[in-house]
């Protein structure tokens, strides 16, 4: 019932521009309306989410989401298939910004909304978005943020969850706003600000000219790429800064070294491309720009840097592996993660110098959980397996060891485009249908940390869920 609301945007916006694609989308959010309207009659005697419940629950709204999301480009005839439809939507909720379209220029006014605005909705996270304008009784709410938010441990900034969530999206609104701002004084129409913003606010990288963002000003690229830097960061930082907890935001260490990492993968790409601009504004802005692009994920591209030197590909592969910070809408592996890692590394060296010494793993000055340290090694052994596994798949198109691997480490990263054949000036449109499926389970999984869409190719989970659980143990208890 929310996605009918959410595609009346894209109807009016086809009205506004007199095109008949317009009601493809009024025709799908008609239909999806009733459908939720009459799933929806029926109440649940409680709406009390386990985790496993919460994860489930997270991993199929998001699979079906972008199968109704995919109907209003099968139906204009704009992508005809269903496959590449749904992969298309897929990498818009995810705010991936894969594409499969060789010309989007082509696509109306409608659709590349649509397209974009996908990005918004996806970035802060579908779940997180019902939690801030939908009252749910009971407390255990926190399980659905978790399945949902990213990062390796997801706590409440106040008390109650969907105060919380309400917070984000003021945050969220409030970016989103300004950045629009920017671009219409810098010049912009306001169609294009508007999905340069989805874009860029979500994190995604879906643009509506085939160039990406290469047309654009130098003073329009500056703004999109401050933004997308600013909208990788922990939105837990805005929080504190904005409720005069200044010392708070600035001891956050993993916000800290995602300055430190942009800063350095900037200048680093900086000092080798000189042969491809003329000046120092234009080296040091696309470095800078295509540095934000690729660790907050996002993905759009004002230069084809494929044609960039092995040494600065392989370091925009590091820092799209990195990912923006946990918290964020941005993708990726996280800041907080990669040091968590760091830190259990140079601990378990230390550990083979001093056996005895007890260490703790401190991060902003307090003291990581175990827990959060054997999930995050857990986390990053199944990252390597469904990403070696996805690598392996993809291969069997026959295209080369980059074009694959690149494919995998985009869509799984959530960044959308990667080298080769799939690099900025390319697409993925020549991929197999196997493949495509194979990189949209790569997109929800990295989006939703993996584990949300294991648990449903988990024959026991399946079974009982977590309230048949709990019934089972009071009755056995009488």
């Amino acid at each position: 019932m929310i996605e009918a609301g959410l595609l009346l945007l894209p109807f009016l916006v086809g009205l506004i521009y007199n095109e008949n694609t317009a009601f493809a989308f009024l025709e799908v959010a008609a239909v999806s309306f009733i459908v939720g309207f009459l799933l929806s009659i029926r109440k649940p005697s409680d709406f009390v989410f386990y985790l496993k419940e919460g994860c489930i629950t997270t991993a199929l709204s998001w699979i079906v989401i972008s199968a109704v999301g995919a109907l209003p480009f099968m139906i204009t005839g704009e992508i005809p298939h269903f496959v590449d439809a749904f992969f298309e939507t897929v990498s818009g909720f995810t705010t991936t910004g894969a594409s499969i379209l060789t010309d989007v220029e082509a696509l109306s006014h409608a659709s590349l909304f649509w397209r974009s605005f996908t990005h918004w909705v996806g970035g802060m996270g579908v779940l997180v978005f019902l939690l801030a304008i939908i009252p749910l009784s009971g407390g255990s709410n926190i399980n659905l943020m978790k399945a949902e938010s990213p990062g390796p441990s997801v706590g409440k900034l106040v008390p109650k969850i969907r105060t919380s969530a309400a917070i984000l999206y003021e945050i969220y609104f409030g970016m989103t706003l300004l950045q629009i701002v920017l671009l219409l004084i810098s010049r912009m129409d306001l169609f294009s600000a508007l999905c340069i913003t989805f874009g860029s606010a979500g994190t995604g990288g879906f643009g509506i000219k085939n160039s990406s963002c290469a047309d654009y000003t130098a003073i329009q690229q500056w703004i999109i790429g401050v933004f997308m830097m600013l909208f990788g960061v922990n939105f837990n930082f805005y929080y504190f800064a904005l409720h005069k907890d200044i010392k708070k935001s600035l001891k956050m260490e993993e916000v800290r070294w995602y300055i430190i990492i942009i800063a350095s993968a900037t200048l680093l790409i900086f000092l080798q491309i000189g042969k491809f601009y003329g000046g120092f504004e234009p080296r040091i802005r696309s470095a800078f720009f295509q540095v934000s692009s690729i660790i907050t994920t996002t993905g759009f591209s004002t230069t084809d840097f494929n044609a960039w030197s092995p040494n600065c590909q392989v370091i925009l592969l590091l820092i799209m592996c990195i990912g923006a910070c946990a918290g964020s809408t941005g993708g990726g592996i996280k800041v907080s993660r990669t040091i968590i890692l760091i830190k259990a590394l140079g601990r378990e060296i230390r550990s083979y110098v001093h056996p005895k010494s007890v260490r703790k793993i401190r991060i902003d000055g307090e003291s990581v959980a175990e827990e959060t340290v054997n999930s995050t090694m857990v986390y990053m052994a199944v990252y390597t397996a469904i990403f070696s596994i996805s690598v392996f798949l993809v291969s069997l198109n026959g295209k080369s060891f980059l074009t694959s691997f690149s494919a995998v480490a985009a869509t799984f990263n959530n960044i959308g485009p990667g080298l080769d054949l799939v690099g900025p000036a390319s697409n993925y449109s020549m991929l197999s249908v196997a493949s495509k499926l194979v990189l949209s389970f790569d997109m929800l999984a990295g989006r939703l940390e993996i584990f949300p869409m294991l648990l449903l190719l988990t024959p026991s989970v399946w079974k009982k869920t977590g309230r048949q659980e709990t019934h089972n143990i009071k009755a056995r208890m009488l």
